[in-house]
C-alpha cells in the first residue's frame, strides 16, 4: 500500500486525455489564455439558433458543465457579445462559423466533407466587440458534441457524473490555453453499446425508477453515449421494445444524435416484443413470409428520416438458430427481400441506407459456407460471447464498399454459463481483441454488449475510447488508461492507487469468472494456491477499503461503485468458496475445526448480500436500488439461479476425546489406520519458490492435547518443538541452506502426540553445486519442474517482418506476450526469426512434459492459430493451438480463459537447457510456460513462477 501510494505523488501530474495534450485548461491565468470562467464572469455561449437541434441541446449542457465546476453560469446567446466568447457550431449550419470563415479568421477545409470531426481554436478579435472567442466547430452536429465534451471533460466533468456519481472538480476560475487549433476524429465509424440480460437488476432499477424504459431514461443513455464519443445504440430488449414502450424513445434518439440499430436477432429495426405483442403466425420465412414482409415493412416505415443501421437476415425467434434445415438459398432470399423493403419504402437504392449483417452463432457457419450478401452492407462479425473474435476479414477485402465491424461481449446469458453480476473484462485483454479488429480492417462498427451498463463503467469507457482513436493506445501505454480513467473520475493523488486496485481486481475475475466459481476451483492442496488467492484478493481488499476510509465524503459513492464494492463482494466470494472447500476437505479428514469453517461459510455468504444492500439501498441514498440483484451464488448448469443459494457445507459429530491428525504440505494427511501411510515432505532446495514447507497438526476430538517435535537435522529449523492442540496448528519447517550438506539428503521430523500417537515425515534436501550457476542466467528447477512467466524471457529476438511487444497485465498471473504486426505473414521456426529464448537449469533428465499456457484466441481466419517450440537445437515442434474446436474443449478453454497446449520433449543430460518459443501465427499470445520434469502437481493457475538467477 506504501508503494501504491508513493505512486500516486509521483503521478500527481497526471491531468489530460492525450487526445489533446496541446490544449490546457487551469484555474490559473496564463498569458494568452481564454477566461472561460474568471472572478468577473463566464464567457458567453453564443449557438446559432438556425443550427441543428444536438448543437443546441449541447450548449445547454456545457452551460451546465461550467456552472457545475465554477458555480456561475454562463449566458448563453444567439449573437456574439461581450469581450470573451465561446462560438458553437457546425459548418454549413452556423452563420457565425460562416461569418468566421469569411473574416479569413477560421478556416474550415480540414472539416469539410468529414465525420464526426472536430475542432477547437482561439482566436484573438474575432469580430469587433470580441477581444477573443474559444471557436468549437464540427464537421457535423455530433462533431460540434464531441468538441464540446472534451473540453468538459478536461474542465473537470466525468461522463460518468450522474451514472456513477462521481463528483465534479469544482474549481472557481477556468482558463483554456491552446497553442495552436486542436482537431480530432473517430478512427472507427460507428461506436456503441447494447444493452442486454438486463433483468433482474437494470430493469428492476429501471421500473422503479421511470417506470419503464422509457425516454426518460434513455436520455441519461444517449447523454452517456455522447460524453463518451459513442454514437450507436442497440436498445435493451428483454421484455420491452423501444419504439412501442414510448415513441418519444426514437425521437429523442434523433434529438440526440444516437444512430439507432436493433440486435443481431431483430431484423429491420423490429425488437423481438414487438413481434410477440403485434405478430401473427409463427416466425418462419417459408410458411409466414407475406406477414413477415409487412411486419418488417412497418419497422422501416418507422424508421422515417432518423439515422439508423438497419439489421438484415433472420435467427430464429428468441435469438436460436432458424432451424436445422435452414439454407444458404432461403437466407439469401430473406434478405433480397428485406433491401427491397428498405428501397420501396425509403424511395432510394437500398445501398443508401446503412445496414448490418451480423455473423454471430450459426450466422457465421452460413457466411463460412459461402453466403454473401451486396457489398454496402456491412458484415458484423462476432465474438464467442466470451471476448474471443471468431472472424475477421482479409487485407484484400479492406476496400469492401459496407465494410466491417464487431459485436463484442461485456456480458452474457448462455453456455457454458451466464457471467453478468460484475466486470470480469480486463482492459488489456479487451485491447488485444480490438486491436486484432483495426489492424485487420473491421472498423466500420463496433458495437459492445454491456448488460446491466452500471457494472460496466470501465471496460465500456475504454472500448468508446479505443474505438476513437486505437493509436493513442498502444500495449505499452495500458497501464497509463488506468491512471488517467481513475484521474478523471477522482483526483490527481488517488489515480495510481485507484489504477492499481482497478487493475488487479479485473485480473484477478477474469481468471475464472465469479459465477463458475465452485469450492475446488483453485486447489487446496498444491503450492498453497487457494490460500494465495484468498490472501491477494483480500490484501487487495484491505488496500480498498483503506482508501475509502481516508477519502473526501464528496467521492465516496462514485469510490463504492466503481472501485470497493466490486473487489469487497469478489474477495468475499472467492473467500467463501475456498471456505466452503476447506470446510468440505477437512470433514473428509475428521478435524475438529470443520463445523467453525462451516460457521464461516455462513457468515460469508451472508456478507455477501450485505455489501449488495449497501450497493442498493445506502450509497447516494438509494440512487442504484436494484443495480445489484443479479445471483451470482449457486450456479448448478449454464443459466443463474433464481436466487443465491448457500454452498453445501459439512458437518461433523465429534468424538469427546482427543485424536491427533497429520497433514504435510502436498501429500497425504495422517490415517491412524493405515500404517502403511508415508509422510514426505515436497523436496526441498534453495531454489524452491512454491509451496512453504509447513505441518498442519490437528485434532479430530473435543479433547485437546499436547505434541512435541524433533528434527533429527540441526539445519532444519521448525517454527514450534511443542504445542497444546485444541482444533489445529501449523508448523513451519525452514531449511538452513549455510548449513545444510551439498547434494542430496534426507531427514526427518518426529512427531510425538499425548495421545500415544507417533509421526515420522520425510524431508528430502537437494543443495546443488552452486558453481553451476556461475556465470549463467535462468531459471532453476526445483520440485521436479520449471515455472515460466512468458515476459521473463532470457533473450528476446526480433527480425525484419514481426517483433516482440509485452501486453502488461495480461493474462492471468502476470503479462502476456506476442507478435508485432498481427498482420504480418506466418513467422519460420529457426534461429533467424522471431523467437523467445528461456534458459534454464535441469536436474533431471528424460521426459519433459512443456505446458504453453495461452489467451483462448480463436482462429480468426479459419485456419489455426500455431506457434513453434524446441529445446537447444532440437527441431521445433509446431502446434496448432486450435486442433481441437469441439464445443466441450471451446467451453474448458473459455470457462478457464487460458489455452493451455502439451508437447514432449527429451532432455538427455542435465545441465543448462535453452527452451525457444516461435509464434508461428501472429494473433497467439503467450502468458506462461511449465516445463514438467516430473514433479508437477495439478492446479488451477499452474505452479507459481520458479527461481531466476541472477
Amino acid at each position: 500500500m506504501k508503494k501504491v501510494l508513493f505512486l500516486a505523488g509521483c503521478l500527481g501530474l497526471i491531468k489530460i486525455w492525450p487526445a489533446c495534450a496541446q490544449m490546457q485548461v487551469s484555474h490559473v491565468p496564463t498569458h494568452g489564455a481564454f477566461p472561460l470562467v474568471s472572478e468577473k464572469q463566464a464567457a458567453v455561449i453564443c449557438v446559432d439558433p438556425q443550427d441543428e437541434g444536438l448543437v443546441q441541446k449541447v450548449a445547454g449542457f456545457f452551460q451546465q458543465d461550467l456552472e457545475r465546476v465554477t458555480g456561475k453560469q454562463a449566458v448563453i446567446a444567439h449573437q456574439p457579445r461581450g469581450k470573451f466568447v465561446v462560438i458553437i457550431g457546425t459548418i454549413g449550419k452556423s452563420a457565425w462559423i460562416h461569418t468566421l470563415v469569411q473574416r479569413h479568421v477560421f478556416d474550415t477545409v480540414d472539416l469539410s466533407g468529414k465525420w464526426e470531426t472536430f475542432k477547437i481554436q482561439l482566436i484573438r478579435r474575432p469580430i469587433p466587440g470580441v477581444e477573443q472567442a474559444l471557436v468549437i466547430a464540427g464537421s457535423d452536429r455530433r462533431g460540434v458534441a464531441y468538441g464540446v465534451f472534451t473540453i468538459s471533460r478536461q474542465m473537470g466533468v466525468s461522463p460518468w457524473y450522474w451514472w456513477a456519481d462521481v463528483p465534479v472538480k469544482r474549481q472557481p476560475n477556468l482558463f483554456i490555453s491552446l497553442s495552436h487549433p486542436v482537431m480530432d476524429y473517430p478512427r472507427v465509424k460507428y461506436r456503441g453499446i447494447f444493452l442486454n440480460d438486463e433483468a433482474p437488476a437494470l430493469s428492476g432499477w429501471v421500473k422503479e425508477k421511470y417506470g419503464g424504459f422509457n425516454h426518460l431514461f434513455y436520455e441519461k443513455v444517449f447523454e452517456l453515449i455522447l460524453r463518451l464519443r459513442g454514437n450507436y445504440l442497440w436498445p435493451a430488449m428483454w421484455g420491452s421494445a423501444f419504439n412501442l414502450d414510448d415513441t418519444l424513445n426514437p425521437i429523442l434518439a434523433n434529438e440526440y444524435g444516437i444512430v439507432m440499430g436493433t440486435s443481431h436477432h431483430e431484423p429491420m429495426m423490429r425488437a423481438q416484443q414487438e413481434w410477440i405483442r403485434l405478430g401473427h403466425g409463427p416466425w418462419d420465412y417459408q410458411t409466414n413470409d407475406s406477414v413477415l414482409r409487412a411486419f418488417w415493412r412497418e419497422g422501416i416505415e418507422h424508421m422515417d428520416h432518423h439515422e439508423s443501421i438497419v439489421t438484415i437476415g433472420m435467427r430464429g425467434n428468441g435469438d436460436m438458430p432458424m432451424s436445422d434445415t435452414a439454407n444458404i438459398a432461403l437466407l439469401e432470399r430473406i434478405v433480397h427481400d428485406q433491401r427491397q423493403i428498405i428501397a420501396e419504402v425509403t424511395g432510394k437504392p437500398a445501398s443508401e441506407t446503412p445496414q448490418d449483417w451480423a455473423l454471430y452463432k450459426e450466422v457465421q457457419e452460413y457466411y463460412d459456407r459461402g453466403m454473401r450478401v451486396p457489398d454496402d452492407v456491412t458484415l458484423l462479425f462476432s465474438d464467442d460471447n466470451w471476448g474471443n473474435i471468431r472472424r475477421l476479414p482479409e487485407l484484400k477485402d479492406s476496400s469492401r464498399p459496407g465494410g466491417f465491424g464487431v459485436y463484442y461481449h461485456f456480458d452474457y446469458v448462455g453456455d457454458p454459463r451466464n457471467y453478468k453480476w460484475l466486470n470480469t473484462n480486463q482492459v488489456e485483454r479487451v485491447w488485444e481483441q480490438m486491436h486484432l479488429a483495426y489492424a485487420w480492417h473491421a472498423r466500420r462498427i463496433w458495437i459492445v454488449n454491456v448488460g446491466d451498463l452500471k457494472p460496466m463503467e470501465l471496460p465500456i469507457s475504454f472500448f468508446l475510447d479505443y474505438a476513437w482513436n486505437p493509436d493513442l493506445w498502444p500495449a505499452s501505454r495500458l497501464p497509463d488508461y488506468y491512471r488517467q480513467w481513475a484521474a478523471e473520475q477522482f483526483n490527481d493523488s488517488l489515480a495510481a492507487p485507484v489504477a492499481y486496485f482497478l487493475a488487479q481486481y479485473t485480473k484477478f475475475n477474469a481468471r475464472r469468472k465469479p459465477e463458475l466459481l465452485t469450492p475446488f476451483t483453485y486447489s487446496l492442496t498444491h503450492y498453497d494456491e487457494a490460500e494465495r488467492v484468498v490472501q491477494a484478493y483480500q490484501q487487495l481488499a484491505d488496500s480498498a477499503q483503506h482508501v475509502y476510509d481516508r477519502l473526501d465524503s464528496m467521492y465516496r459513492d462514485a469510490y463504492y461503485q466503481l472501485v470497493l464494492y466490486p473487489i469487497l463482494a469478489c474477495a468475499n466470494l472467492n473467500e467463501l468458496y475456498v471456505t466452503v472447500g476447506k470446510n468440505r476437505l477437512y470433514a473428509l479428514q475428521g478435524r475438529a475445526i470443520t463445523n467453525s469453517l462451516a460457521d464461516k461459510a455462513h457468515a460469508l455468504y451472508e456478507r455477501d448480500s450485505l455489501l449488495s444492500f449497501t450497493y442498493n439501498h445506502v450509497i447516494a441514498h438509494g440512487k442504484w436500488n436494484h443495480m445489484m440483484d443479479q445471483s451470482h451464488i449457486g450456479y448448478i448448469y449454464w443459466q443463474e439461479p433464481g436466487r443465491n443459494f448457500m454452498p453445501i457445507t459439512a458437518t461433523l459429530q465429534l468424538p469427546d476425546r482427543a485424536e491427533m491428525g497429520v497433514d504435510v504440505a502436498g501429500g497425504p494427511s495422517y490415517d491412524p489406520h493405515d500404517q502403511q501411510t508415508l509422510f514426505q515432505l515436497p523436496i526441498c532446495s534453495p531454489f524452491q519458490t512454491d509451496t512453504p514447507l509447513y505441518v498442519d497438526i490437528y485434532n479430530k476430538g473435543l479433547q485437546p492435547f499436547h505434541v512435541q517435535l524433533h528434527a533429527t537435522a540441526p539445519w532444519i529449523q521448525l517454527s514450534a518443538t511443542k504445542a497444546d492442540i485444541t482444533s489445529q496448528q501449523q508448523i513451519q519447517v525452514r531449511v538452513n541452506w549455510q548449513q545444510a550438506p551439498q547434494g542430496w539428503d534426507t531427514s526427518w521430523i518426529h512427531i510425538l502426540a499425548s495421545t500415544h500417537q507417533a509421526v515420522h515425515i520425510r524431508l528430502i534436501t537437494f543443495h546443488p553445486d552452486t558453481a553451476l550457476l556461475q556465470h549463467r542466467q535462468g531459471f532453476i528447477e526445483s520440485n521436479g519442474y520449471v515455472s515460466i512467466e512468458a515476459p521473463h524471457a532470457t533473450r528476446i529476438v526480433n527480425d525484419a517482418e514481426v517483433h516482440w511487444i509485452e501486453i502488461p497485465n495480461l493474462g492471468r498471473t502476470s503479462s502476456a506476450m506476442t507478435i508485432m504486426p498481427v498482420t504480418a505473414s506466418p513467422v519460420s521456426a529457426d534461429d533467424a526469426h522471431a523467437h523467445l529464448e528461456y534458459n534454464m537449469l535441469l536436474f533431471d533428465t528424460g521426459k519433459a512434459k512443456v505446458t504453453v499456457y495461452l489467451s483462448p484466441t480463436l482462429p480468426f481466419h479459419k485456419k489455426g492459430l500455431r506457434y513453434a517450440i524446441a529445446f537447444d537445437d532440437d527441431t521445433p515442434q509446431i502446434v496448432n493451438m486450435n486442433a481441437d474446436d469441439s464445443d466441450q474443449t471451446w467451453a474448458k478453454h473459455v470457462s478457464d480463459n487460458i489455452n493451455m497446449q502439451i508437447t514432449i520433449h527429451y532432455i538427455h543430460q542435465p545441465g543448462w537447457h535453452t527452451l525457444k518459443c516461435w509464434v508461428v501465427d501472429p494473433g497467439v499470445v503467450l502468458q506462461k510456460i511449465v516445463v514438467d520434469m516430473g514433479g508437477e502437481q495439478s492446479s488451477y493457475l499452474g505452479p507459481p513462477e520458479s527461481y531466476r538467477y541472477p
